[in-house]
């Protein structure tokens, strides 16, 4: 599990300093020692200080979950840094992010730090404690009738600061005068029980549990736990004796009393309750710390390791008590009747994020530009090597070496899967390669949502397979093409022959608009036409028509034929010029796009761009050439077929799952027409094939998950 350790020590990132300041801090021994043990225990465990920045360093440590998963936990050891309810700011926050966390709720917080309305509560449930009044300030009179001697402290602090005896009206002023002075908080006032204090720990929830009693042994001086004693600084040590040599009559009563201000207050997984018994065997509640001391050198570690809690185990039970109350004793996978290797593989999945996002960032930070043999062989090979390891081999006769690699399983890929998965980044943006990045929600980087995701979603169910011993249980294959960028110009006719005998193909081309993948596509026919005119100057009075005049005379006549049918698009794009010094365009050239469902009426179109460009006039050359040509990806009943089975499995996992249309082709139209194909399997995508190109992190894990399911259950 993943679990963050939030503590305040020394950051002070706050908008403004205002307000009381925090005094209470954890040692840095005391952080170690509860990471330690939460690593023991196979935790992935971040320390982090609980200030301004806490929300977006959560965010990037246990993103957004997906249905069924365990997020991660929070170990709350912050004290706050400021201000007079400090204790429930992290909680308050964590509240608010939905982030499960060890420790009582905010509410809680703030009543047990105002001892106060803790008292009244107490009160209010029959629950004894020590008469009690509150002044103000030092000018206040005490109304109440209390008998000296009397202990004064402040209203609403800890670690007992302010703590000390009073014996008559003179002390008592004195010592309300220090508290507003030191604490500008008022001062409360009770009466001293002369007799023992004895500390109970409380762990649990539905069941509390009170640990051994721990008597404090007081020597010279007042017997009160003061904020010197503690931080050793007044001269003397306090003992502490566990268990403390109570009959088992008035053990039972403590422990049933501390049971009692625990869910009185409403306190979650551990609290101590603090008590004075007097010389006749009365226990009296002093007040309750709903953040028992994690120190090794507290209480509440002394009693844990007294009933055979060493501190280790002792951190490893509260988290168990934290997540008993929030996800109930285990995981369970959605639904009844999951097969233990579907559940097995969703938990492999969400609990490995951190390396998923590891190894996309090392391959989003490989480069593969269509135009660079170079660094797409680079690519090939370290990919060769990763898919060795899960014992798939490069199949030679589908693999070409320039611009189509295929690997297979044992069982090979007939009547099998094949995922096919672009491996070049199209386009020549002329500067350097954005990196990858993170954020709290999405996750950054060229060419990370066009190739690399879709990538890492099959790598990572491939994993999975492994990690259950089921990769040579089914017949796959990966097929991973260079040439996107040449609109498949090489590669177009292996994947078309692998297609013809796999049953189905999943294109890893990023989906669109939150989880949809794409169950029918566009094809596409891409003209480059070249108008050649002669070298005119500008403002000459000529007769002759210039190139740019020419061509754009033409784009008014291609705009008509776009407007005429809703499923076809004509659209000049990428228009370049040449011309002399200052002289009009000579030469103009340009790429004409049409993108289409049917293929008749495609070259119906073709034909009459291709004869506006015919012409007669004077000084003017035109030619035209077919560059590129992608199929469509047509609805079919198979294709049909192989999404209502992703649509199964998402419902049952409760992943989102929808199938659109969209004008852009790919891979999925060359593939046979008897094979079931869908597309847009990778994460969806924003701003693609541009420098902030991005995927969503949840998305990342829930289409992984989609892809490790459907293979189990081929």
């Amino acid at each position: 599990m993943k679990i963050a350790i939030v503590y305040n020590r020394e950051s002070q990132a706050v908008i403004n300093l205002f307000g009381i300041p925090n005094k209470e801090k954890y040692g840095l021994n005391t952080i170690s020692m509860v990471e330690s043990a939460l690593v023991e225990h196979g935790h992935q465990v971040e320390t982090f200080e609980g200030d301004k920045n806490i929300i977006r360093k959560l965010e990037e440590f246990m993103p957004r979950v997906v249905s069924g998963e365990r997020p991660g936990l929070v170990f709350n050891l912050s004290y706050g840094i400021q201000g007079k309810g400090r204790y429930m700011h992290i909680p308050g926050i964590l509240e608010m992010l939905g982030i499960p966390y060890v420790g009582s709720n905010p509410e809680t917080h703030a009543i047990a730090l105002d001892k106060v309305i803790t008292k009244m509560i107490l009160l209010q449930r029959g629950i004894p404690t020590p008469k009690f009044a509150v002044l103000e300030n030092p000018k206040d009179e005490l109304r109440e009738k209390l008998t000296y001697p009397l202990i004064v402290k402040p209203k609403s602090e800890a670690v007992s600061f302010g703590l000390k005896i009073v014996r008559n009206p003179e002390e008592l002023q004195a010592g309300v005068e220090n508290i507003y002075n030191e604490f500008k908080a008022p001062t409360l006032v009770e009466e001293y029980i002369e007799g023992r204090e004895i500390n109970i720990g409380l762990l649990g929830n539905e069941e509390v549990e009170a640990l051994p009693p721990v008597e404090l042994i007081f020597g010279e001086g007042e017997k009160i736990f003061t904020f010197e004693d503690k931080t050793q600084k007044s001269g003397r040590s306090v003992g502490r004796e566990c268990p403390a040599k109570l009959t088992p009559e008035l053990e039972e009563k403590v422990k049933t009393l501390a049971i009692r201000t625990f869910k009185a207050l409403d306190c979650y997984d551990s609290a101590r309750v603090d008590f004075r018994i007097d010389e006749q065997g009365n226990p009296y509640v002093l007040e309750v710390n709903s953040m028992a001391s994690l120190a090794p050198t507290a209480s509440y570690v002394y009693a844990a390791e007294k009933m055979g809690l060493p501190y280790n185990k002792l951190v490893q039970r509260l988290i168990e008590v934290a997540s008993q109350r929030y996800f109930g004793s285990i995981l369970e996978g959605p639904g009844d009747g999951v097969q233990d290797y579907e559940s097995t593989a969703f938990s492999y999945i969400t609990q490995n994020r951190d390396s998923m996002e590891s190894e996309l960032r090392s391959w989003t930070n490989m480069y593969t530009a269509t135009d660079d043999p170079v660094s797409k062989q680079a690519f090939i090979r370290k990919l060769d090597y990763r898919l060795r390891k899960l014992k798939l081999k490069k199949n030679a006769h589908y693999t070409d070496g320039k611009a189509a690699w295929f690997w297979t399983g044992k069982k090979g890929f007939q009547e099998g899967t094949v995922f096919v998965i672009p491996m070049d980044i199209p386009g020549n943006r002329g500067a350097y390669p954005i990196p990858f990045r993170k954020e709290p929600e999405n996750l950054y980087g060229e060419g990370i949502a066009s190739s690399r995701a879709g990538l890492i979603s099959v790598l990572k169910a491939l994993d999975a397979l492994k990690h259950l011993g089921r990769m040579e249980d089914g017949n796959f294959g990966v097929f991973v093409y260079g040439d996107e960028g040449l609109g498949m110009r090489y590669s177009s006719e292996v994947l078309k022959k692998i297609s013809k005998r796999a049953r189905n193909i999943i294109v890893m081309h990023p989906g669109y608009n939150d989880n949809k993948v794409v169950n029918q596509r566009r094809g596409t026919i891409k003209l480059k036409v070249v108008v050649e005119g002669s070298s005119l100057r500008i403002g000459s009075q000529t007769t002759a028509s210039n190139a740019l005049d020419f061509l754009l005379d033409k784009s008014v006549d291609i705009k008509k034929i776009d407007k005429e049918n809703k499923y076809l698009t004509v659209a000049i794009q990428d228009i370049q010029s040449s011309r002399y010094s200052m002289l009009i365009p000579h030469r103009v050239g340009a790429n004409i796009f049409i993108t289409y469902i049917d293929e008749e009426q495609a070259k119906k179109v073709e034909s009459r761009v291709r004869k506006l460009f015919q012409t007669k006039k004077k000084g003017i050359k035109t030619f035209i050439e077919k560059l590129e040509e992608r199929p469509p990806m047509l609805k079919t009943k198979e294709s049909e077929g192989l999404i209502r089975e992703f649509q199964e499995i998402s419902e049952k996992w409760k992943i989102p799952f929808e199938a659109e249309s969209t004008l852009l082709p790919s891979a999925a139209g060359v593939v046979s027409k008897d094979c079931a194909v869908v597309c847009g399997m990778a994460p969806s995508s924003k701003n693609l094939y541009t420098p902030e190109e991005s995927i969503s992190r949840t998305e990342l894990v829930q289409k992984t998950l989609l892809i490790s399911q459907f293979l189990l259950k081929e």
